[in-house]
C-alpha cells in the first residue's frame, strides 16, 4: 500500500492571515483542497490521512467534496503534534491504526510506503509526486530538491560575512518527501517528542537513522505559503487561472 499524509496542523502566523494559511480560500476552494485533491488524483496513492484541528475536519471534507475528489480515499485525521516531526508520528499511528493494527507488524507490510505532503503546498503536481515514487526503487526514501541559484554566505553571527559555502553541494528540499514506512516509522518512534521537536525537516531524521534518501528534481512552482508575500503570490496565481 501507498499511504499519504497531509500536515495541515499549522497556525500560519508568519502570513498574517485570520485563520491559518492552509485554510484562506481563493479560486473558491481552500489553499489545503488544491494539494489534497492532487494527491487524491494520483493513482500511486491508495489513502491520504490528514493531520488537522477537529474543528477543521468537517470544513475539509466538504471543501473537498465541491473540488470533486474521491473522499473514500480519505483514510481519516489525526492530531497535530507539538512539532512537525510529531504530528508526522501522530499521523502515522492513526495510518497503522487503520491498516488494522497498532502496531507496524499487526497492520503495515514491509512494501508498503509513506508519502508527506504539506497543505501549505498547494501547487503540488502529479508529476512530481510520479517522479517520487519512479525513484525509489533500491532506495529508502525519495525527497526532490531545487539547486541553490545564488551565491551562499556563511555567517556565525547574523551580521558579517564568515566564509564563502559551495552552492553546488548545496539544495533546497521541497515536499513531497516520499519513504518506506516501516524504517521511517522506527526512525521516528525512537525519539522522545523532544528529539523530535528539534527535526528540521522529515528526511533528516531518515538520513540519520541510515536510511538511504534519493535526491531529484524538485518544482519552483512547488513553492510553501509561509509569509504574507508567499500567501499573496498564491492568491494571485489562483485568481488568475
Amino acid at each position: 500500500m501507498n499511504y499519504a499524509l497531509l500536515l495541515s496542523g499549522g497556525t500560519g502566523t508568519r502570513a498574517n492571515s485570520d485563520v491559518p494559511k492552509q485554510y484562506v480560500r481563493s479560486g473558491d476552494l481552500m489553499m489545503i483542497t488544491y494539494a489534497l485533491k492532487t494527491l487524491l488524483d494520483c493513482e500511486k496513492i491508495d489513502s491520504v490521512c490528514i493531520v488537522a484541528e477537529r474543528e477543521w475536519h468537517e470544513s475539509i471534507v466538504d471543501d473537498a467534496k465541491n473540488a470533486g475528489c474521491d473522499i473514500g480515499r480519505i483514510s481519516g485525521f489525526a492530531m497535530p503534534g507539538s512539532s512537525r516531526q510529531m504530528s508526522i508520528l501522530n499521523g502515522m499511528r492513526e495510518i497503522m491504526c487503520h491498516a488494522g493494527g497498532d502496531t507496524v507488524a499487526s497492520g503495515i507490510s514491509s512494501e508498503d510506503t509513506i508519502l508527506i505532503h504539506d497543505a501549505a503546498r498547494a501547487f503540488v503536481s502529479l508529476e512530481l509526486i510520479d517522479r517520487c515514487y519512479e525513484a525509489l526503487d533500491g532506495y529508502d526514501g525519495v525527497m526532490p530538491v531545487l539547486p541553490m541559484k545564488d551565491t551562499v554566505y556563511l555567517s556565525e553571527d547574523g551580521k558579517s560575512v564568515a566564509g564563502l559555502v559551495d552552492r553546488e553541494k548545496i539544495y533546497a528540499g521541497q515536499a513531497p518527501e516520499l519513504f518506506r514506512f516501516t524504517p521511517y516509522y522506527d526512525a521516528n518512534a525512537s525519539l522522545t517528542e523532544d528529539a523530535l521537536g528539534r527535526i528540521k525537516g522529515a528526511s533528516e531524521i531518515a538520513y540519520a537513522h541510515g536510511m538511504n534518501i534519493r535526491m531529484v528534481q524538485g518544482d519552483e512552482n512547488n513553492f510553501k505559503v509561509t509569509t504574507a508575500l508567499d500567501l499573496e503570490r498564491f492568491r494571485r496565481i489562483k485568481e488568475e487561472a
